[in-house]
């Protein structure tokens, strides 16, 4: 997210309402190196506090620019554990998804197959589709995005290297077609994407039941929040 004031001299384009994609400005030096200097970490609306400290809102494992979003199931892992999954004999297959708007747009639709759901880049490698392919015991996914990754890169019940973009919007009634056998996911807003990708894969009444539970126990919501391992 770019500061107004940085853009005082610049000829924005406006999408749509709350959206605003594309600028014009004149400046010297390389533009990510200018984007890094005057930037600020596009944080949820929820999220009130200025994060000093940027990398709170970033997952580990990230290597690739361009996401808007950290997947934040991912903010739980440390190097610590993530070291103690593989001396259990987990393997640890890496993909990309660049987070984009479309993630958080709430869905207005009366019917929702009518919501737009917009582009997200993925990609995945050979070599990470064959740690995938060769598991033998379950399959868990980090992460409603890790999902959406798998699913638009899935063939014949296979995960095929994949680059390129997915308009993927995975809602009740889906048919999955990878082999996931679970999700860590954190807590969702309401009317989201992410809740109804969730939602298709553990049913509406047992994701209720659980935010119920969740509710009464006083567990922490969203970015930030407490994590849940839903099996199908």
């Amino acid at each position: 997210m770019i500061p107004a004031s940085s853009l005082q001299n610049s000829r924005v384009k406006r999408v749509q309402a709350g959206t605003w994609k594309r600028f014009d400005f004149n400046s010297n030096g390389n533009l990510n190196d200018i984007l890094e200097k005057i930037g600020e970490a596009p944080l949820p609306p929820y999220i009130k506090k200025k994060l000093d400290d940027k990398n709170r809102y970033q997952t580990i494992y990230s290597r690739e620019k361009g996401s808007i979003a950290a997947p934040t199931a991912g903010l739980h892992f440390t190097e610590h554990l993530l070291d103690r999954i593989k001396e259990k004999g987990v393997s640890i297959a890496y993909v990309t998804l660049h987070v984009g708007l479309g993630t958080f747009t709430p869905v207005k639709a009366q019917e929702i197959e009518d919501h737009n759901m917009e582009p997200e880049y993925i990609s995945i490698s050979s070599d990470n589709a064959e740690i995938i392919n060769k598991t033998k015991g379950k399959l868990i996914a980090a992460g409603t995005t890790t999902v959406k990754a798998l699913e638009s890169s899935c063939m014949d019940g296979k995960i095929v290297a994949h680059d390129g973009f997915s308009q993927l919007f995975i809602h009740p009634p889906y048919g999955f077609k990878s082999n996931i056998d679970a999700i860590i996911t954190n807590f969702h807003l309401p009317k989201s994407t992410l809740l109804m990708l969730v939602s298709a894969f553990a049913s509406r009444e047992r994701l209720m039941a659980a935010y119920n539970e969740a509710i009464l126990n006083s567990y922490r919501f969203y970015s930030f929040g407490d994590a849940m391992l839903i099996f199908r």
